[in-house]
């Protein structure tokens, strides 16, 4: 599945591009998982990050999934910059707020538990807010608050990331993409879901462009001298390289002070709160060989304190949705989608039809597969 913006609008397209194989979601998350305990990920966290993995190629976001299970995770793992035994270390807790150590351990796990607790800590305080230190990557954002909204509570999840993005008038990478994500649940209609970067695009993205050799459109990133760029695979190897350059804030290059904005709150949410690195030193964090010093912050309210029956929220959250979709439509567009309702779409599209994967990445992956003796995943033609 691809997904185009028009206008205010994210329009969903299922389209399997020539270089795509269909493979099956469930295998495929059971053979990431299999390569995760291969090299020393305990069976529960293995599970947790495949179907981190797995659900973020399924909603569409080919940018975070299973192409990054070598290089982001693997790899770190066996040369011993992620701990394959890392686990949640509670370092302060009251009633309603918790500080957490993920010990240098993988980061979807961590953010799953401290997701877990907050959740259980909000059905007596009403709410609860938790930040984890020490963490790496922990994948799509948005999979975190969906388990409070699952739970008839409004989630919300912060990170910080290594710096790639440059602030607004500068050449330089100084912010990590910084992601935001938001859900809470409704009754007739799909929880509200939103999951989005603070930079125009993340840096995912421009990997998937460069894939598939094709251009970035203009005001994604720039290059060395603060001037837009098109070439994906120059801004890739700037952020391997020499720093300069980089992706533009949210806003794009009119109006980027607010992504810019934004990402310093995210710094200072997930980063300077928890105590953990923000985006310039989670990047020089990963290049001592000693994990990223990654930050998360997760919280989950509960609904039923504020109100006297949980339904009504979720028919308040029905009546404003559907006025959303009811908005006057711009000329070619079919209808209004609000937040998440791409993602849930292309999953439920994917889980009948079959998962599009590149077809070098599916390649890699079987040959990580056979490199650590796991059997292979399935293609369906």
């Amino acid at each position: 599945m691809r997904l185009r913006g028009v206008g205010q609008n994210i329009v969903c397209q299922m389209v399997v591009d020539l270089d795509d194989v269909l493979v099956d979601a469930e295998s495929l998350q059971r053979f990431v998982a299999a390569v995760l305990e291969a090299v020393g990920i305990t069976r529960e966290d293995a599970a947790i990050t495949a179907d981190v993995l797995v659900t973020a190629d399924l909603t569409g976001h080919e940018s975070h999934g299973v192409a990054r299970l070598e290089g982001q995770y693997v790899r770190p793992v066996q040369t011993g910059q992620i701990r394959a035994g890392g686990g949640l270390v509670t370092v302060r807790e009251t009633a309603a707020t918790l500080v957490l150590d993920a010990d240098n351990g993988l980061g979807h796990p961590a953010a799953k538990h401290a997701m877990d607790r907050c959740i259980a800590k909000a059905r007596d305080a009403g709410t609860c807010v938790a930040v984890v230190r020490r963490s790496n990557h922990y994948g799509i954002a948005g999979y975190y608050p969906m388990m409070a909204a699952a739970q008839d509570m409004i989630g919300v999840c912060c990170t910080t990331a290594g710096a790639l993005v440059v602030p607004t008038g500068g050449r330089t990478m100084l912010l990590g993409t910084n992601p935001l994500a938001f859900a809470a649940p409704a009754r007739r209609n799909r929880p509200f879901m939103l999951d989005m970067a603070t930079s125009v695009v993340p840096i995912g993205k421009v990997e998937v462009k460069a894939r598939r050799n094709t251009p970035l459109p203009l005001g994604w990133a720039v290059d060395g001298t603060g001037q837009p760029t098109t070439d994906a695979a120059e801004v890739l190897e700037r952020t391997f390289g020499d720093m300069t350059g980089g992706l533009v804030p949210l806003g794009g290059l009119e109006a980027g002070h607010k992504g810019f904005g934004l990402a310093a709150m995210v710094d200072i949410l997930s980063g300077v709160l928890a105590g953990a690195q923000v985006s310039l030193h989670v990047r020089e964090a990963m290049g001592s060989g000693h994990g990223a010093g990654v930050g998360h912050l997760v919280a989950a309210i509960d609904i039923a304190a504020f109100f006297d029956s949980v339904d009504e929220f979720k028919d308040a959250m029905d009546t404003y949705i559907d006025e959303l979709h009811a908005a006057p439509r711009a000329p070619g567009t079919d209808r209004i989608r609000v937040a998440g309702e791409p993602e849930f779409e292309a999953k439920e599209h994917h889980l009948r039809t079959g998962l599009p994967l590149h077809a070098g990445v599916a390649a890699s992956l079987q040959k990580l597969g056979q490199e650590l003796q796991v059997p292979p995943f399935v293609l369906l033609g």
